[in-house]
């Protein structure tokens, strides 16, 4: 299989940043169905692992020997270092004009790539995100308890932020690269809380936002990341974004 910085000729076009912590299960799984659902555009997919002491390095460089070094970049950090310098991380190493940022453990379908770039195509958008909160969209897998937290907390930030956008945390998102860049710098928050940062940051700044709905489905494999210090570490960063933005 051809290079990804070289398949179809020239470089890609699309960035795909996934950060990544103990996800050997699930990274080559991810890998293969964002190939699978791009089979005509210009990408490569930039892996940015936190030192996972479960061996997702070596899979990904079985999967480099696979798909190719410039389809399949490696970008490692020693230790966990926070999903915002991760996405920092791997924007240095992107050669794309647009970049897809998601997550690694299936929550964030690689078929809904299509969507997201469709869309960009059709507006124009600085950014596109997914959202579980419109028609079409939803979650799978969660129970009741978690569903109805995190909807209260989406109303809250709504109605305390009017970000623009309809699902604060979500994470699977594609920027113009300059965008991304310039969002991202103006960002100070970790965790969970980054995202949503982000997204009241770029409407702020007056970006074109546009939405894909989306299944959010929780992890498979592996143990969730989200526990009560993040839902604490939300209502604090709700609590800084309403005195600084």
């Amino acid at each position: 299989m051809e290079n990804g910085a070289e398949a179809g000729g020239g470089r890609p076009e699309y960035s795909i940043i996934v950060p990544t912590y103990n996800e050997r299960l699930n990274v080559a799984l991810i890998v293969y169905l964002i190939l699978k659902h791009l089979p005509d555009s210009k990408f490569e997919i930039i892996i940015v692992d936190d030192g996972s002491p479960d061996g997702t390095q070596d899979v990904v460089k079985q999967l480099q020997q696979l798909y190719g070094k410039g389809r399949v970049l490696l970008r490692a950090r020693p230790r966990k270092l926070g999903l915002g310098t991760a996405y920092v991380h791997g924007l240095k190493h992107a050669s794309g004009e647009f970049v897809v940022i998601m997550d690694a453990d299936l929550s964030h379908h690689p078929k809904y790539l299509p969507s997201f770039i469709g869309k960009q195509k059709e507006t124009g958008a600085d950014i596109v995100t997914g959202t579980r909160y419109v028609s079409n969209g939803g979650v799978h897998g969660w129970n009741l308890m978690r569903k109805l937290t995190s909807r209260g907390a989406n109303v809250l930030a709504q109605t305390l932020l009017q970000p623009g956008a309809s699902d604060l945390t979500g994470s699977f998102r594609l920027y113009k690269r300059s965008v991304l860049e310039d969002v991202i710098s103006c960002c100070v928050s970790k965790g969970y809380v980054f995202q949503m940062e982000m997204i009241v940051r770029a409407t702020r700044k007056g970006y074109h936002i546009e939405e894909v709905p989306i299944t959010f489905v929780d992890r498979v494999f592996g143990i969730s990341k989200l526990g009560g210090s993040e839902i604490v570490g939300y209502l604090k960063g709700l609590v800084y974004l309403l005195l600084t933005t």
